[in-house]
């Protein structure tokens, strides 16, 4: 029996900061929920924080990725050219990107019918892992993800804060982060992605 596939086209950004703590932000402009963005972040201490908008996308997240905590928060995203501003419940970040890398580019070569496609993506994941990324994944509920990248930009410059807490400028992603069938490069990224998450059958 075919496995249900729900499609997310959007934008993954991926940091480090000087403080520990890690982000990842997902910009989906368009999703099977409509447009929205959530923020996975992981604090200094280990614990898996998701920031979600509504009810209904926190539940698809937290069943898909590993979290220790999942609050529902207003997230907006501003993004004017290279500048993008970011504000998640008591986070707010901002960062800037620089020109495609040379696999930006590459991956721009790719018929976006090719990019996105399951198989194509399954064939890509043994050269991403050997640069320490994923294409794919399995989460603990039975589903699984696939991640057509079609674009990649360096982030150049950023900061971001916690409440009050300053957690510095951005920074490599080190350690990786551990939601689960989810990756971002170790260098400070914003990837152009579509997102394939295939459920379980009944």
């Amino acid at each position: 029996m075919k496995r249900p596939r729900l499609r997310f086209d959007g934008w993954i950004a991926g940091a480090g900061t000087a403080s520990g703590t890690r982000l990842v932000l997902g910009h989906w402009p368009q999703s099977p929920f409509g447009p929205f963005s959530d923020v996975m972040v992981e604090h200094t201490d280990g614990a898996r924080q998701l920031l979600a908008p509504t009810e209904e996308v926190a539940n698809f997240v937290a069943a898909t990725y590993v979290f220790d905590q999942v609050d529902i928060q207003p997230v907006t995203v501003h993004a004017a050219g290279a500048h993008w501003r970011v504000t998640a419940g008591p986070l707010s970040w901002r960062f800037t990107t620089g020109p495609r890398t040379a696999l930006g580019r590459l991956l721009r070569c790719v018929p976006s019918a090719a990019a996105t496609h399951p198989l194509w993506i399954r064939c890509a994941d043994l050269p991403a892992r050997i640069a320490g990324l994923r294409t794919l994944g399995d989460s603990p509920s039975g589903r699984r993800s696939f991640y057509g990248a079609r674009d990649l930009h360096p982030v150049t410059g950023g900061q971001a804060r916690w409440h009050t807490t300053d957690l510095g400028p951005i920074a490599r992603v080190e350690p990786a982060v551990r939601f689960g069938p989810v990756s971002v490069p170790p260098q400070p990224a914003l990837v152009r992605v579509t997102t394939i998450v295939e459920l379980p059958t009944a």
